[in-house]
Order: structure tokens, then sequence, then C-alpha cells
């Protein structure tokens, strides 16, 4: 989509948010209303089947740091939605100033002259009449598209491959994408002979706007296609094969490229980025490349020391633990976390922390009473205990 395409579009407005959103507020926004009116919970309802159309190019623009930035210059030159306002014009705001006119030729017999201010104002309003037609209809690469998964720990891992259903705007089967109906074609707009504007002089000025006959595309479709209303994009329901790689990790995004919505006018498709969420596991952690999980050993074992059964994400160790130990050591197991495609690979990190019983019996409280007696010479925190004898 052009710039003139986005004359009399308040995108702000689609996603309900202010004109200095961030991209944060912009994204949020995106997905509520996508679903909320995603065809796949309205079905047959063509009222939610062009809301659920026109956030996405709402998104499709905002989301993008580059068309955004145009897309406020041009809102900002256009007064969002009419002419472009130049002092003493006379024009009140209802024509548009074509500064193309000025200084889109000023370029080629002066050196450091308008011609620089041409080239910056051309990416908005095109470099004169000659190429307005060319700038209006230029071909246009497709928004990307973001979608959400959800995996399981041991699948974010080890990696899987996953079948993914998407509704998205896609290029329309029933006329490949050029709006008119099967067995008719576009016609040349005669109003603006193809080139989107329509001109007019005053004086030295000439002022130019989007044609109203064809709403600026340059082509009008006189039968439009029944199952995309003329736009050439319509919504379809796909499936994908989605491979996620090895020790991907929570709220990655994967990149497919080409696999977002349409372009225009042969332009490539934007890309697909699927977000992924991977859930909790009951046991095992993670940090970075290395598993994490927690084990509860007697305080006989940390002070005599022993070995104990580790389970891992596919089959078990034996860990030595030696005597003395304090609880909240970390003991490490080699090569037994997660492994990447490129072969980085990482640990198991094993935390030991004292398991303490709730209730004893008569026995056990007999024998932790004798131990207590046979250490009663033993102070167990000596710095703490010089601290208080010194105030």
């Amino acid at each position: 989509m052009s710039a003139r395409e986005w004359i009399g579009k308040d995108f702000y407005r689609e996603l309900g948010v202010s004109s200095d959103a961030t991209a944060d507020e912009i994204k949020k926004a995106y997905r509520k209303l996508a679903k909320e009116n995603h065809p796949d919970a309205n079905a047959g309802n063509a009222q939610a089947e062009q809301k659920f159309k026109a956030v996405s190019e709402a998104y499709g623009v905002l989301s993008d740091a580059s068309k955004r930035k145009e897309y406020d210059e041009a809102r900002r030159l256009f007064g969002g939605g009419g002419g472009f306002n130049f002092p003493g014009s006379g024009s009140g705001g209802g024509g548009s100033f074509d500064m193309g006119d000025i200084f889109g030729q000023a370029g080629a017999g002066q050196q450091g002259g308008f011609g620089g201010l041409g080239d910056i104002l051309g990416g908005i309003f095109g470099r004169g009449r000659a190429s307005a037609g060319a700038t209006a209809n230029r071909p246009q690469r497709g928004a990307d598209v973001e979608t959400d998964v959800r995996i399981d720990f041991t699948e974010a891992v080890k990696g899987a491959t996953l079948p993914l259903r998407l509704s998205s705007p896609a290029t329309c089967a029933t006329c490949s994408g050029n709006g008119a109906r099967p067995g008719t074609s576009p016609r040349t707009c005669p109003t603006c002979s193809g080139s989107g504007l329509v001109s007019r002089s005053q004086g030295a000025f000439a002022f130019s706007e989007p044609c109203r006959d064809c709403r600026g595309r340059g082509t009008i479709i006189d039968d439009p296609c029944p199952e995309c209303g003329g736009e050439g994009i319509s919504t379809r329901t796909r499936t994908l094969t989605v491979r996620i790689p090895p020790g991907v990790d929570d709220d990655q995004r994967i990149r497919l490229a080409g696999q977002g919505e349409p372009g225009r006018g042969g332009a490539q498709a934007g890309d697909l980025y699927v977000r992924v969420h991977v859930a909790p596991h009951a046991l095992f952690g993670r940090k970075g490349l290395d598993l994490t999980i927690t084990v509860p050993v007697d305080f006989t074992e940390l002070t005599l020391g022993t070995t104990i059964t580790v389970p891992t994400l596919e089959a078990k160790v034996s860990l030595k633990v030696p005597p003395g130990t304090a609880s909240g050591r970390v003991l490490r197991v080699r090569g037994k976390g997660i492994a990447k495609r490129d072969g980085a690979q990482g640990d198991l990190l094993v935390t030991l922390q004292a398991a303490i019983p709730a209730k004893l019996d008569d026995k056990a409280r007999d024998a932790l009473q004798a131990y207590a007696e046979a250490m009663a010479g033993h102070d167990p925190r000596p710095e703490i205990t010089e601290l208080l004898q010194g105030r």
C-alpha cells in the first residue's frame, strides 16, 4: 500500500490507540482485536471479517517502524485525509500541493538547489506528474503476520514439528488478486489516466489530489470479484508445518519467510512470525542451555555422604554427594542439559535441599535428642555468636 492509499485511513483509530502509542501498546491492541474478530470465532459474520482485515492492515503499517514513519508524515502533510495545506495557496486545505511539480526537475539543472528536497519528499508524493502513476501503483511488499503456538517443556528442549492452522488475509484465489470477477479485468481510470491523481493549475502552482473515481488506485473495477469484493485479498484458512528448533526459549519468535500477507502488484509476500510459549515442567527448570532440578535429601545424607539417583529428560544418572555437603549446594552433571543444532551443549544443575520431616516418632526423636547432646559443644554459627557477645 502506497502513501496515497493511506490518505483518509486512520489506522490508529482502527486499533483504538493514540498516535503516540508505543510498539507494545499497538501490538497488544492488535492481538485483542484480531482475537475478537478472527474468522474462526465469527463464522459467517461479514462485519467481523471486515474488521479483522482492517486491524490486520493497520497493524501491518504501524508495526513496521519505517512504514509508520511514512504514514505519520503523510497524515501530517495531508492533514489526516484532505490535501496538503500550503500557506498562501488559497486552497484552504481542499487540494494538495504537489512539491514534485516544483522541485522534482530542479536537480537536473541546479547543483545543491531544490533537487535534494524533491528527493526527500519523493518517497511520499512521487517525483513529479510524469512518475505519479508509477508511484501510486508501484508493487508493495505484503505485511508481516504474527501468531502464537504453545508447546510443552520437552518439545522446547528437543525440538518439534507442529502443524499450524492459520486464518489470515491472502491473495484471492477466485480473481488471482486483481479484484475483478473472473472473465473480466480492471480498466484504466479515464479520469486520471491510471495515475491515481488529478491535477489542476493555479497561477504558478500545480495542485494534485487523489482521484475520487478510482480512490487513487488508477484502475476501476466494474464487476468486482464476489469473494473479495474487489480488494484482491480474502481471508483464507491454511495449514503450515512449523519446525521448532531444539532449545527454543519461551516467548521466542520463529520467522517463516514469505508466509505473511500477500504483496500487491506482484511484490513479495510478508513474513510470518511464530511466537513460541513454553509450558513449565513439573520438575525441571532452565537457565540458558542448562537444565535445573531441586532434589530433596535427608540431613544424614548431607552429613555422611551418599549416592543419589537423579532423573534427566531422557534417562537417569547417579550422583555422588560428598560428606559434609551443605543444603543448597549445586552439583553439575556435564552434558545432560540442552543440545542445540550448532553443537552447543548445556549441563544439568542439581540443587540439594535438606528435607525436614514434619513429624517424628519417639525413636527418631530420641535419636535426634542424643545427637543434639553429643553436639552440645559445637556452634553452627560462630560469627553471629561472636557479634552478639560483643554487644
